[in-house]
């Protein structure tokens, strides 16, 4: 794949609705991949309707810190970018957002590999999830492991693991404010562009939360509800 610009800059996006007790976990973990990336790292947290302490975990970590009162995932995230974007004036082609979820752990090598993909000329990165072990039962984690196929990610689309080229989410309308599936939305707009390189990849594997009642009706958490009830 050739014609895609290398990447400049990256911007982490993490939106965030009383997220107290997990978000420090989740900046911690972005801040041990940043420096992995290759390339300068912007996070910002879009703290959405936050009525807990999440602002006062967010402030002690380096990272930008966006309010709003929508109650809505997608909006969240639509902010989070759009104040990531305003830090910089990098043409948007050499500009990647990689948005992870404040209930989530990415690994180091989270950022470098979706940098490596899109410099091999990916638009888009469908990466996968697991559920943390501890909030499952045995029988509920056995079940959710005979979903999985090592060596073949899914391309079931995460907005706790996905990436995306800047320009390409632009052309896209970026993400709808949406109460959820903000993310599959988004994915849906971006393959029905021609340009756009959508890869699925298992490389950079993050860990979310096993709750099964979440910050949305639906969401992982309700497909964990009602795939593997417990």
């Amino acid at each position: 794949m050739t014609g895609r610009s290398a990447l400049t800059r990256i911007i982490v996006v993490v939106p965030a609705h009383d997220e107290e007790e997990l978000l420090a976990q989740c900046l911690v973990s972005i801040e041990r991949a940043r420096p992995h990336a290759g390339v300068p790292v912007d996070v910002v947290v879009a703290l959405d309707d936050c009525r807990d302490g999440s602002a006062r975990v967010l402030r002690q970590f380096d990272a930008l810190e966006v309010t709003l009162a929508s109650r809505a995932v997608g909006a969240a995230r639509a902010a989070g970018v759009v104040a990531g974007l305003a830090l910089g004036d990098d043409d948007p082609a050499a500009v990647w957002i990689a948005s992870t979820d404040a209930d989530s752990l990415v690994p180091e090598n989270w950022l470098r590999v979706q940098r490596e993909l899109a410099d091999g000329g990916v638009d888009v990165v469908l990466g996968t999830v697991r559920p943390d072990p501890r909030d499952l039962s045995v029988a509920q984690l056995a079940a959710w492991r005979a979903t999985r196929v090592p060596g073949q990610p899914n391309g079931h689309v995460h907005g706790a693991n996905l990436g995306v080229r800047a320009d390409a989410y632009a052309r896209a309308g970026g993400f709808a404010p949406l109460v959820e599936h903000e993310d599959v939305d988004l994915v849906t707009r971006l393959r029905a562009d021609d340009a756009v390189v959508v890869r699925a990849s298992e490389e950079a594997d993050v860990l979310t939360s096993g709750r099964t009642t979440g910050r949305t009706p639906g969401g992982y958490a309700g497909y964990l509800r009602q795939t593997f009830p417990a």
